[in-house]
């Protein structure tokens, strides 16, 4: 009996993995072919290393495709090499901020993470915490605080050496 199941089950499971290497294929496929119909003479591309270009030529004999990075910079690549065509969607992702390539992303979370860094750690002589003008309960500052024009004046916060002291 158990053998019967586990059979059964085996079987669904090839059954289902099958299927869903089909549908992979057959979705793969129609991807294929209309980034082949996009990709003419004229097109903005992009490669799989992330060159940006517009593209000038595609000789399907020697699968070489040429595509001008600047004016008067062309670049020969293997026509395998291109990935997508760059749309007016893709550019305005790209001014609005999103990265466009891993790198960039990485580029972004660094500065991100430095920018946090150095907030949580002040610089000698910097607030670590900004101090509140008046204290929450609306009363005026404290007597011992000192007081230039109208707004009180701000104690630096000093931080623990980190020095070792020697016994």
């Amino acid at each position: 009996m158990n053998d019967t199941i586990l059979n059964i089950a085996l079987v669904v499971v090839l059954a289902l993995f099958v299927i869903y290497a089909f549908r992979n294929s057959r979705k793969n496929k129609a991807k294929q072919a209309e980034l082949k119909s996009q990709i003419v003479p004229g097109a903005e591309v992009m490669t799989n290393f992330g060159l940006f270009g517009k593209l000038l030529s595609i000789d399907e004999i020697s699968n070489v495709a040429e595509i001008e990075t600047s004016p008067g910079n062309v670049v020969r690549v293997h026509r395998q090499t291109l990935a997508k065509v760059v749309t007016e969607s893709d550019s305005d992702a790209a001014v609005s901020g999103e990265p466009r390539s891993v790198e960039e992303a990485m580029e972004i979370a660094n500065r991100e993470a430095e920018a946090r860094e150095k907030a949580a750690n002040p610089e000698f002589g910097e607030l670590a915490e900004p101090v509140a003008e008046t204290p929450v309960d609306g009363t005026t500052p404290a007597a011992d605080q000192p007081v230039v024009g109208d707004e009180p004046v701000k104690k630096p916060v000093r931080r623990a050496s980190t020095k070792k002291v020697d016994e």
